[in-house]
């Protein structure tokens, strides 16, 4: 297991650029993947709820929207908020503020 500290989303301070907070919900939304991918029943329940094949998964990571899904998929079943959370050392907040970053942003 990866002991590095998953990213914290900036602070919303004025005068702190909307991209910094975009890219580090971006790093969050790929770390909450990573940790999905990594737990096979996770995966499981995240491939069958969202419809998607796992070869398809790469691919579809490319696109914004689907790693709002992935953290609106985390943020959605409080046992998997927890323990990602704990994983990545972050405050279960983090995770909805993240999905909301990346639902501004078109």
């Amino acid at each position: 297991m990866n002991n590095k500290p998953y990213p914290r989303l900036p602070s919303q301070r004025p005068g702190r650029a909307a991209q910094g907070r975009h890219e580090a919900a971006l790093e969050l939304a790929i770390a909450a993947l990573t940790f999905i991918a990594g737990a096979p029943s996770e995966l499981r329940r995240f491939l069958a709820l969202s419809g998607i094949e796992p070869g398809a998964i790469r691919a579809a990571a490319a696109e914004p929207r689907f790693l709002e899904g992935v953290l609106a998929y985390i943020a959605g079943n409080e046992r998997t908020l927890l323990s990602f959370a704990a994983t990545a050392g972050i405050a279960p907040e983090e995770v909805e503020k993240a999905r909301v970053v990346l639902a501004r942003k078109p």
